[in-house]
Formats: structure tokens, sequence, C-alpha cells
């Protein structure tokens, strides 16, 4: 069922069965294998540990290569410290790999750019203190990175300033751009036949909003709001963005959003990705709608099909579970999300005893009220099994740094159906 898609919405596990974690990232493509950097997230706090490094020939199946830069033993990124918005592009004067990131305190009353280099791609890099602009250190916080077509890098500041990068992309060399969107983070920026397109969130925290672009017939500018990227309410279908990728397939470049479903606390377990192929016409990009499921070779929508066993399980009582056998390797859960949702045990039983072979948060929470997937599990072993969906009592909560709060107001789980595709 998954073998060849790009599955939004829910998590991905890589060659350990281990959740995919890498958090605001990116993706750096070399020698025809992707490089997707991000957040290495835990469970229960908001401190780096460190950035981590998965590849992937397709897209879909993940190796974790390493943790590329572990916490410090002091300074910018040393214990205590925040570490976010990870980028890395190779810088083309010096063949050497640049990694970027927001560098802070837990009170996010520090912040830097932070910068670290390596001599290969999945290579251990080394931190190299503050990136700085006319020899004081970039004291800015959410960030994003782009690199254009004559290798030109920059650095994208929330608030929408753009530096230059000097051309061994040591240094910021010149401010092209500033306050070009007021209130926005999370940037991110793509090229398309010599236009630009610059992309922004609003600032709800670890809350989904209406995703916002500017456009411009160069970096320099100008720049033209133009709206929102997908439409009014969808919550840029309940992600918020951190990159674009660049595809090219049968001679057309496809130009990938790469979007983040925060779960805090739960980060490593419950937070997710929402991937899509981004539509560019007539000067104008757009996400018109949500693909549970897409070929990241045909850019295509993907059915993801199985046998089908009714379920309607709904419950806020904490400890409260349904259980469910099937026969395969795999198996999916779709369920109901919204503001009164919130965390459900998934657990995977050998049906000839109680060995557990699985198990996972899941966050069932959307502000937005939605119905789809919540879950697919990792490939197994083909055999008979027990799916067990369990209410933890817990939900997604979280205050900005003024003291609003955020997230689920309850902690219901609701589940309608399992689908369970042909074994393979």
């Amino acid at each position: 069922m998954t073998d060849n898609s790009i599955i939004n919405g829910v998590p991905w596990f890589d060659d350990r069965g281990a959740p995919v974690n890498a958090h605001g990232g990116c993706i750096v493509e070399e020698a025809g294998r992707y490089y997707l950097f991000g957040e290495y997230k835990t469970d229960d706090e908001n401190t780096f540990i460190g950035f981590s490094c998965y590849s992937s020939p397709d897209l879909v199946h993940w190796t974790f290569e390493r943790i590329v830069l572990p916490r410090q033993d002091d300074g910018l990124l040393g214990p205590g410290r925040i570490g976010e918005r990870v980028k890395v592009m190779r810088c083309p004067s010096t063949g050497k790999y640049m990694m970027y990131m927001h560098c802070d305190d837990l009170g996010y009353a520090d912040p830097h750019i932070g910068m670290a280099v390596s001599d290969g791609i999945a290579g251990e890099y080394q931190f190299q203190g503050a990136l700085h602009y006319r020899g004081e250190p970039i004291r800015r916080w959410d960030m994003g990175t782009f690199q254009d077509r004559d290798g030109t890098g920059y650095l994208l500041v929330h608030d929408g300033d753009i530096y230059r990068l000097s051309a061994d992309y040591a240094t910021a060399d010149h401010l092209v751009a500033s306050g070009l969107a007021p209130g926005g983070e999370s940037p991110a920026m793509l090229e398309k036949e010599g236009r630009y397109y610059l992309l922004f969130s609003n600032k709800t925290s670890w809350e989904r909003n209406d995703n916002y672009y500017l456009s411009a017939p160069s970096v320099d500018g100008p720049w033209t709001h133009r709206g929102l990227i997908a439409p009014e309410g969808a919550l840029t279908h309940n992600s918020q963005c951190t990159f674009v990728l660049s595809l090219r397939r049968d001679g057309e470049t496809v130009h990938m959003y790469m979007g983040d479903r925060w779960s805090f606390p739960h980060q490593a377990s419950a937070a997710t990705y929402v991937w899509l192929p981004l539509h560019i016409e007539s000067d104008a990009i757009t996400l018109p709608r949500f693909l549970p499921s897409w070929s990241p070779e045909s850019a295509a929508e993907t059915d993801l099909q199985g046998a089908e066993l009714e379920i309607g399980f709904s419950s806020r009582e904490r400890g409260a579970f349904v259980e469910v056998p099937f026969s395969g390797n795999q198996v999916a859960v779709h369920g109901s999300a919204d503001q009164s949702s919130g965390y459900a045990l998934v657990e995977i039983f050998d049906a000839a005893g109680d060995d557990r072979v699985h198990e996972l948060l899941v966050d069932f929470y959307s502000l937005q009220a939605e119905h789809g997937l919540r879950y697919v599990s990792p490939r197994l072993p083909t055999s008979e099994y027990r799916l067990r969906i369990t209410v933890t009592g817990e939900a997604p909560v979280w205050k900005d740094k003024a003291g609003n709060r955020f997230g689920a107001v309850d902690h219901r789980v609701t589940v309608d159906r399992l689908v369970v595709p042909q074994s393979r």
C-alpha cells in the first residue's frame, strides 16, 4: 500500500521501523539520492538534542543515516538550548555542505542564526557558531534558505528579510530585502521560469494556519503579496511550510511543498508531514486540494486500496480501547480529528500470543475538523495480528511565547474503519 506513495498526515517509518524524526527541515538531492535533514525531536520537552539525516532513493523509503549535528558541550547549541529550522546547501565554490539553523535559549530570548559545515553530505557537521553580517551575529529566529540556479545562496528570515550569502556561504554579505512580511515565519522560496515565490506562515506557534506567498521577478524584488497558498480555512491542509523541493520529472520540474504537522509535546512520535505537488499556473502557486497519497514519480494522486473493516469506535474515557484482528502485513486506520480530539496509543500484537510487535502514539487533534487516514503501520511479516487503539486521556496542548493557549479542548479518539491491503 505504501510502496510507491507519499502518504500525508501519518507517521512514516524508517529502515529501523522507527518514526522518521526530521521536522522543520529540508531535502538535498545528490547523486540520485535524497537527503532529508530535520529537527530530531523528543517526546517530552522542546530542547535541542540534534539534527537528523535520512536518505531515500524515491522520497518514500527512508534510511536513517545519523545525527549529523549533535548537542554541543556548550555555547549556542549546548545543553538547555533550542535548535530549529535546519537547512543545508552545498556551496559551489568550496564543495562543502553548509548547514544553517535557529539557535536560542528555552525562553526564545537569545536568538542567533547558527552555522555548521561538513565535507560530506551525511557526515558529522562541525558547528561554527553564529552567522555574521557586517561583523555582527545575525540575531534572528525563524529562517529558511534558498539556492538560485547560478549557485547564489540566500538566508530567509521571519518578517521577510532576505540576506545574500558570500561566495563561500560563510557570511551574509548583503541585505537584499527587509520587512516583506511582517508577522510571517517559516519562510521558504522557489523559482520557476525566472519568477520567484516566497512562502510564509503566520505566527500561531505550532498551530496550523493559512500560509501565504509573495512573488517577484528577481530575489531583489519588487515583491508583491499574492494571497493564500491553499483554500481559505483549510489551514494549508493542516500544515506549516518549511521548504520547497524541485524535482525533475520527464523533462519538467515539479515543485514539492514540504510542510509540518506539529504535535506538542509528543513531536517525536506523533508529529507528521504534509508534502504536496505545487500547482504553478499564470504566475500563481496553489495547493488546491489535499492529496492523502500521491506518487512522487508522476505527481498524481494514488488510491490506498484493501479490505475494509468497519469499527465505529468513539470515546473520551481514558483507557477505553477497541481491538480488531486482521490478517496480512500492514494496516491503515481511518478516523476523525477535531478540536476535541487527543492522542491514541496504537498497538499491534501477534494474534497467537501477547507479543507486541509495534506501538505508537497517534495524534487525532485538528483545529479544522477533518476525516481521513490517521495511521498506516510499517510493513510487518505476513501473519495474524490484533490491532488495539486506546484512548490515552492526553491531548496536544501548549502555550506560545506570550502565554496564549493552543491545542485541544478534550482528548476524544474516533475511529470508523481499518483498511488491510493485500499482502506482498
